[in-house]
């Protein structure tokens, strides 16, 4: 019984200090973002556009890429996925790849379901969460489909607070 017990506590202590770790990585780099973020003179809904060249914005986001600040979009054409990397700086694309990886696979192929049925471009929907967010930028948008209608779900940051809105794509 004593062993059960140790056991248990054993696999319990792990699970919270895993939990606590990610917890504490989700700020730093919450933080580290935020921190990056002056640096872009490329709003989001702007990436989206500029990434059209490669397909139809299906998500999108600013993120940290080994420490750097980096604009990707993924754009669906013809039935393949591509991650198009846009300069944060100057809005011209600085690659595009095609998508290979299986769950950026299966995540693309969900955005692109969603928005086959979006009447609302991302640009757009973007661009109003920010517009009616005064001082928050729109740091990410990510189409799904929720009660049977396409939304964007956009998170939006003002310095280190984020908040997550939806918008409508129909």
């Amino acid at each position: 019984m004593r062993q059960i017990i140790t056991v248990s506590l054993a696999a319990t202590t792990t699970l919270v200090a895993a939990f606590c770790s990610q917890t504490a990585r989700a700020e730093d780099n919450a933080a580290a973002l935020a921190k990056a973020l002056p640096e872009a003179s490329v709003p989001l809904h702007q990436g989206f556009v500029a990434s059209e060249r490669e397909g139809k914005p299906i998500s999108g986001k600013y993120e940290l890429e080994d420490g750097a600040l980096q604009l990707s979009v993924y754009t669906a054409r013809d039935g393949k996925f591509i991650e198009v990397v846009v300069d944060h700086k100057s809005g011209a694309i600085k690659k595009a790849e095609t998508i290979t990886d299986a769950d950026d696979l299966k995540h693309a192929k969900d955005q692109n379901e969603a928005m086959a049925v979006a009447k609302v471009s991302l640009s757009s929907a973007t661009m109003a969460a920010a517009s009616a967010n005064t001082g928050y930028i729109a740091v990410q948008a990510i189409p799904t489909i929720k009660n049977g209608h396409p939304v964007a779900e956009i998170k939006l940051m003002k310095s280190e607070a984020t908040k997550e809105v939806e918008q409508k794509l129909d």
